[in-house]
């Protein structure tokens, strides 16, 4: 999985679980500022995204995640790791 892969991804699920406006979400997009998440919203987004990397996501390594690129980039070696080895 690319990441851009993982941008199409979670573009989904923030559209479908926060009801936000699929063009409004860009990589630059602040999840606080510019797509209204608060920090509980953040935990449900990560929860969704453990589907992608089949294991469970230590919220800590999203404390200082502020963008959806930073998203992108934080799970992109979660999603390498658990994806099959050919």
């Amino acid at each position: 999985m690319t990441k851009d892969d993982i941008f199409l991804k979670l573009k989904e699920v923030l559209t479908e679980e926060f009801e936000i406006d699929s063009d409004t979400i860009k990589p630059e997009s602040q999840l606080y500022a510019d797509l209204d998440l608060d920090s509980i919203d953040a935990v449900d987004m990560i929860v969704r995204m453990k589907e992608f990397t089949q294991e469970k996501i230590d919220p800590v390594l999203f404390k200082n995640v502020r963008t959806v690129q930073d998203v992108v980039d934080m799970l992109y070696p979660l999603v390498q790791a658990a994806a099959p080895r050919s």
